[in-house]
């Protein structure tokens, strides 16, 4: 673990002059406030402090000041800033002006899950799969969803008009530390994906708000908007975050063995996770966009349940070389840490309801229910699950709630063009 000393250290041979502090808010939106070397020194002993009205947005209610703490062991250079005053930054803790930590911070939260289940000997490996559009700006900057791209899945250039974007990206996150798997064109016209290598479960949240800041800001150096929403195009696929869970006990491999089948830790942990999906969703599917993704998946009468095919939205992968277990309904739209932590406690909550009553099951694929069709559905269930108060504690559940409830009745207000198309000329 690096010391306050080292990062000082650090900075000054490599000539950094501004840090970005960064954090999450309640929906994963990452906030910084950036600060220049001179001031770090005392930042890290007097810490930074922030008005909490910016976790949860200006309606919420909450006043008090926060405080920043940063994780050292997150600091990295940023490659793609000037070489003469280079830019860094770090994660941070929000913490309580007496520095214990905010017990209604996302990260909080998912360090609280971890340390539960390390208490009961188990550990995870995360490795996620994130899926991207790469649109042009207009004539103000301003992004659209216009691509002169014609690729489809894993073709090569010239018809993969983003390859040399991709490909930089691939090399500067190499330098920020991510150790990536592989990088491809994805099914529809100006998609990619990226993967990178397995971590563990807090490392594995980090990295994704990273990899996301990092995209868009290497993405506008080529004229480009990357965007993370999970259905920009109506008649095109969607992007999804698929999730690939391992899990250790005691720090050996549980999914080691199930190459012919799941055993009964990996098929309780499976039924945790089925039995919450439809209040998982509404973490883990937060936008009124994100549905439009899941409903599309009802094109096939397997895409929006659960198996062991590429369709599905929970997999379970029997490769000889890499068991595990794939989510494959959650998309970049959520925050990875509120959704890491919903996931894992609800495999937990499986393993503990069924190891301890030796209840010994099976996967029942046939008797998943489908996701909710969309937000509404999604947060109804979420409220009626004890679960979600349960990890995330009933006054974040709450204020969550209220906030995508009112993104949801903002929306219904709209008149869709579609409508204007079906209705206009009708009535």
């Amino acid at each position: 673990m690096k010391t306050a000393q080292d990062i000082l250290d650090l900075i000054k041979e490599e000539g950094v002059e501004f840090i970005r502090l960064q954090f999450a808010d309640m929906f994963g939106n990452l906030k910084n406030v950036a600060v220049t070397a001179a001031q770090l020194r005392k930042i890290l002993v007097d810490k930074y402090r922030i008005e909490g009205q910016v976790m949860f947005g200006p309606d919420c209610g909450y006043d008090g000041e926060l405080i920043l703490e940063p994780d050292y062991d997150t600091f990295m250079i940023l490659p793609w800033r000037p070489q003469q005053g280079k830019v860094a930054k770090f994660m941070c803790d929000v913490c309580c002006p007496d520095g214990t930590p905010f017990e209604m911070s996302s990260r909080t939260i998912l360090k609280k899950v971890i340390r539960a289940a390390a208490s009961k000997g188990y550990s995870f490996m995360i490795r996620p799969e994130c899926e991207f559009f790469l649109f042009h700006l207009d004539e103000n900057g301003l992004p659209t969803t216009v691509t002169h791209d014609q690729a489809g899945l894993m073709d090569v250039g010239p018809v993969d008009s983003g390859e040399n974007a991709r490909r930089e990206m691939v090399l500067l996150l190499e330098q920020m530390g991510f150790m990536i798997e592989s990088s491809h064109h994805e099914d529809a016209p100006a998609q990619h994906e990226i993967d990178f290598k397995e971590a563990d479960t807090l490392h594995a949240a980090d990295s994704i708000m990273t990899f996301r800041f990092a995209v868009r800001s290497i993405a506008k150096r080529f004229g480009l908007y990357a965007t993370f929403m999970p259905k920009p195009k109506s008649e095109e696929a969607g992007s999804g975050m698929h999730l690939n869970f391992t899990v250790y006990r005691d720090g050996v491999n549980i999914m080691d063995d199930m190459k012919d089948t799941p055993n009964k830790e990996t098929v309780a942990f499976i039924n945790g996770i089925l039995k919450h999906s439809c209040s998982l969703s509404a973490y883990t599917n937060p936008t009124v966009n994100s549905y439009k993704r899941i409903m599309q998946a009802l094109d096939d009468s397997r895409g929006n349940r659960a198996g062991t095919i590429n369709s599905t939205y929970l997999r379970v992968r029997d490769s000889l070389f890499e068991p595990a277990v794939e989510l494959r309904f959650p998309d970049s739209s959520a925050n990875p840490y509120l959704a890491l932590a919903l996931i894992i406690s609800a495999g937990l909550k499986g393993m503990e309801d069924e190891l301890d009553k030796r209840i010994e099951k099976k996967i029942s694929f046939s008797s998943v229910s489908e996701l909710p069709g969309d937000l509404k559905s999604a947060l109804f269930c979420a409220k009626v699950d004890p679960f979600i108060k349960e990890i995330l504690g009933e006054d974040f559940a709450q204020i969550y709630t209220e906030a995508k409830l009112k993104e949801w009745n903002d929306f219904m207000k709209e008149v869709s063009d579609w409508e204007i198309r079906n209705y206009l000329y009708k009535y």
